[in-house]
């Protein structure tokens, strides 16, 4: 199997991708209006010490599937596998207002895990397929524009219907924004060179197939960053509501506007001056928002904290993608792309059970909730410096040998 890179003039942002930004968009506003209500939807169902399965059972099954979905993109296709996420969250919306006990709620969030399993996997490798490599970090940056304001009006669409109709309005809408999803992506053209036609023998992986060697540094990065994910979406419901902030989808708002805005500012740093450096600044900002938000005890705190928070996610997830494609080999890009998603699902998952555990429904734990994904955060950026250290060695080592006289 074999990619032909486009060249570094080659434009990208055509009506094919503005379709998979738009496809984004609705596949991100689908599962994530849910995020913000899903806690006291599981408590008035009477489970409220499961509080913390809600995240990381989805992750859970987002990370199981994650080696399954890499290699069907690297070999059926791109959108196949796009569709299928996209599907999973039209019929898991619609199960919702079915499975009404605590342990039909918990296994359906298992099994809506597959959506972020599958859909956002073939979409990064599909973004790397249309650009030169001098403009990946830039291109995935803005098809994470889709993402980015589909999490920015999610939450808020959601608390709105929660609101003002009822749990069961909230998922006929997110069942309807997902489905248009599918629609759009019925009209996207394949990217993968002479992709195969799917038979049960492709679901058989090897050893050698679960994580791209690769990979290793990028992943490491995205799970120590990423445990602070699990965190807010697991906790910043209670904290919205403690603090007087009615509509518990502003936080998400908050957070998921800085991301966008810093990628419109920031898309192209990381082509221009380095992944890891872009990435240490991140982290640093991570630290910073984690910080803030331990000792939010006000509306406007709150929201500085969401911001700063929304920043960070911004610089980091396109980055940390664009930095996974440069790494691995051409043919490999689902399987690399999956194995730093792996990382991912690992990271919010632990973030929302290890939360949950610290937190039991005490106000006066959040404290050390949210310090824990800052001082994550701030062993990344160690790590981030050492490897970019070493990496400057190398490259003068490389200078210096290269610039001796014959």
């Amino acid at each position: 199997m074999t990619s032909t890179a486009p060249a570094a003039d080659a434009p990208y942002l055509n009506f094919q991708f503005g379709l998979l930004i738009f496809s984004n968009f609705l596949f991100s506003a689908s599962f994530s209006m849910m995020i913000p209500e899903l806690p006291g939807y599981l408590t008035s169902l009477g489970g409220a010490e499961y509080k913390g399965l809600i995240i990381s059972l989805f992750t859970l099954m987002a990370g199981i599937s994650r080696p399954f979905s890499g290699k069907l993109t690297d070999t059926v296709g791109r959108v196949p596998v796009m569709i299928f996420g996209s599907l999973v969250c039209v019929i898991c919306s619609l199960l919702y207002p079915v499975l009404t006990s605590v342990s039909g709620f918990l296994l359906l969030r298992f099994f809506h895990g597959f959506s972020t399993g599958f859909k956002p996997t073939a979409t990064s490798a599909y973004g790397a397929d249309v650009v030169h490599e001098s403009r990946r970090g830039e291109a995935l940056g803005a098809l994470a524009i889709g993402y980015s304001l589909g999490s920015s009006i999610g939450p808020l669409a959601g608390s709105y219907l929660v609101m003002g109709y009822s749990y069961n309005t909230m998922f006929i809408v997110s069942a309807l924004f997902a489905l248009g999803s599918v629609t759009i992506l019925y009209n996207i053209r394949e990217t993968l060179p002479n992709p195969q036609k799917f038979s049960v023998n492709i679901l058989h992986i090897k050893k050698d197939e679960i994580f791209d060697n690769t990979s290793v540094r990028p992943a490491i990065t995205m799970l120590l960053l990423t445990f602070s994910i699990g965190v807010v979406l697991t906790l910043s419901p209670d904290l919205s509501e403690s603090v007087g902030m009615k509509n518990k989808g502003f936080f998400y708002a908050c957070y998921t506007i800085a991301s966008l805005l810093i990628r419109f500012v920031l898309g192209k740093a990381s082509d221009k001056h380095g992944r890891i450096i872009v990435l240490i600044w991140s982290s640093f900002t991570m630290v910073i928002g984690m910080v803030v938000l331990s000792f939010a005890h006000t509306v406007t705190m709150v929201i500085i904290s969401a911001g700063i928070l929304g920043l960070s996610v911004g610089m980091n997830g396109p980055t940390i993608m664009a930095w996974t494609v440069d790494l691995c080999r051409p043919e490999n890009r689902g399987r690399a792309v999956a194995s730093v998603y792996i990382a991912l699902e690992l990271g919010i998952g632990s973030g929302a059970i290890i939360s949950g555990w610290i937190y039991q429904n005490r106000l006066d734990r959040l404290v050390y909730a949210f310090l824990l994904p800052g001082i994550l955060a701030l062993v990344a950026m160690m790590l981030l410096l050492t490897w970019r250290k070493k990496e400057n060695e190398v490259r003068e080592h490389h200078k210096t040998v290269y610039d001796l006289p014959e």
